[in-house]
């Protein structure tokens, strides 16, 4: 199903919160929004946490409740073509994987199989070298209308998959070099992985050089780049958030976490690679966390602001939503694990497995996330002079007393372990949906998804999220991933040695991913394939998936 943000006043266009009817592929209703939107410019200092707050008519739920209409849709029978891979020379060593000889009857995955992919193909590149990248990299290159994959720069896990191609002398901080590569080698679609590129202003370099870009603005992109710019928006556009305040000054942030109490949260404003929150049970953890940021400078200025807000007791989702500036598709749910022990226990890390779906995530509580938090966020962002195209992924806490959804806080790009097990299961052709959210075409696009669980377990380097060792080597890694034709291991930092041999070049580090018809079997085979791998240096945790277990047994009594 897809959501819709029309614009236009009382006569806006109508489009699609879509449904699949029961015993009609393909056939969907189509909800229709009408409201008054007025285009107000985004300040360049909106990264910083700057939101216009005034002129434009707030959008409420009430709205958008008030404006629902029903009609029937059907998905578009195909979607325009993609540029032509032209292979030309970049460097004296780069050899390309072989152009894959594809079946051009081949169909565009869909709810109802009938939309055909274009005759002609596209090369891809995806910027970005972690696990979340291998993992795009490989749903690309199954997909029917793509003809080669870059991953820049990549790492040596993902050169040897064959899954892409690696450039790993390619600048991806320098958006002339990434924009004369695309030239020379006729990509037609740039993938942008990390939030870092798109904060700094990749993607708006790359449209602007008539590059298809999948991955948003750098003014868009400050829902992830400022914590205080996303709950400003949220302020605006009456979309439920933790409550919260904004400070600068340790001895103010101090007082107020004294008069609200803990457990509290402290995070830092800007970008801080994951590691900007901290969960305080106490007074004096929050506090050390408010010095550490604002006065020690820990996330140097990432941390020059931080955002305290209430603690939300719950279980916590990830959500994600591709969005074409207008309207959003969401993809199937999952679920990480943070903490860095078993049990949930120790500091919080990137992710140390996920698993999708997520049954906790309903088809009722799924409409009630895009009718409250994405949708008024797509539409908020837009109204705001900042059309967000790419993936929302938002952090979403069902809460324990109430059982509603509340956003915690946006990412701009997949999550990384949750893309792994999203990948996993996409049978869509990933190439031709990304185009088609480059485009402003996603209200023609429906996802095909393999009814199959999917998990990732994560190896990581002993010490990690602390102090960690580099460059010890890891075998058995082929073989592991033999045990069965359903696993599939994601390699997040790993480099090769002298002899030719993997080593951990990271924390993270790899990602056994398996799928099986339910939880149960999924685990079995990623704890097989981990069983396998060989490296007395790594750890991970050994009960991924436990709350999906939790759930089928409450289900099931």
């Amino acid at each position: 199903m897809a959501v819709g943000v029309a614009s236009g006043g009382a006569a806006g266009a109508t489009s699609a919160f879509r449904r699949t009817l029961g015993g009609r592929p393909g056939l969907r209703v189509a909800y229709g929004l009408v409201g008054e939107e007025r285009i107000m410019a985004c300040a360049a200092s909106s990264v910083k946490g700057s939101l216009n707050v005034g002129g434009a008519k707030a959008f409420s739920n009430n709205l958008f409740r008030d404006y629902l209409k029903s009609s029937v849709s059907y998905p578009v029978s195909e979607i325009s073509s993609p540029i032509r891979a032209q292979h030309v020379a970049y460097g004296s060593n780069l050899i390309v994987r072989g152009s894959k000889s594809r079946d051009f009857s081949s169909k565009l995955a869909s709810t109802n199989g009938s939309s055909k992919i274009s005759e002609e193909r596209v090369t891809v590149l995806v910027i970005g070298g972690g696990g979340r990248e291998h993992a795009l990299c490989y749903a690309l290159e199954r997909s029917p209308s793509c003809d080669a994959v870059f991953c820049a720069p990549g790492n040596s896990g993902i050169a040897q998959s064959g899954d892409a191609t690696c450039i790993p002398d390619l600048d991806i901080s320098n958006s002339d070099a990434v924009i004369s590569f695309c030239r020379n080698w006729g990509v037609g679609l740039v993938v942008v992985g990390p939030e870092a590129p798109l904060v700094a202003g990749l993607a708006n370099e790359l449209v602007k050089a008539g590059i298809p870009t999948f991955g948003p603005s750098s003014e868009a992109a400050a829902l992830e780049g400022s914590k205080d710019f996303m709950k400003k928006l949220c302020d605006k556009y009456h979309i439920p958030t933790a409550k919260y305040q904004s400070f600068t000054d340790p001895s103010d942030a101090k007082k107020y976490v004294e008069e609200q109490g803990a457990p509290i949260v402290v995070k830092a404003d800007g970008l801080a690679a994951g590691k900007g929150v901290v969960v305080a049970m106490t007074l004096e953890k929050a506090f050390e966390a408010i010095d550490s940021m604002l006065v020690e400078g820990s996330f140097g200025s990432a941390g020059s602001r931080v955002i305290v807000e209430e603690y939300l007791e719950g279980e916590e989702v990830s959500f994600f939503a591709l969005v074409d500036g207008e309207t959003a598709l969401p993809l199937e749910s999952a679920q990480d694990h943070k903490r860095v022990g078993d049990g949930d226990v120790g500091p919080n890390t990137g992710g140390m497995g996920a698993y999708s779906p997520a049954p906790i995530v309903t088809e009722k509580l799924k409409c009630k996330v895009m009718e409250s938090i994405i949708v008024p966020t797509v539409k908020g962002m837009a109204t705001e002079g900042c059309k967000f195209v790419g993936v929302l992924y938002a952090g979403i806490m069902i809460e324990k007393k109430s059982g509603l959804p509340k956003l915690i806080e946006y990412n701009v790009r997949f999550g990384d372990p949750e893309c792994q097990v999203l990948m996993m299961r996409l049978q869509s052709d990933l190439a031709q949906v990304l185009l088609a959210a480059c485009r402003g075409e996603l209200g023609s696009v429906s996802l095909t998804w393999s009814p199959e669980l999917a998990t990732v377990v994560v190896m990581a380097s002993e010490g990690y999220p602390g102090v960690y060792k580099k460059g010890t080597v890891i075998k058995n890694i082929d073989e592991a991933e033999q045990v069965s034709p359903a696993v599939k291991i994601f390699h997040a930092g790993t480099a090769l040695d002298r002899d030719g041999n993997f080593v951990a070049a990271g924390g993270r580090v790899l990602g056994v991913t398996a799928k099986g018809k339910d939880i149960e079997e999924a685990r079995a085979k990623a704890y097989d394939a981990l069983d396998v791998v060989d490296w007395p240096e790594g750890f991970f945790r050994h009960d991924i998936g436990w709350r999906a277990q939790k759930y089928r047994r409450m289900v099931a009594h």
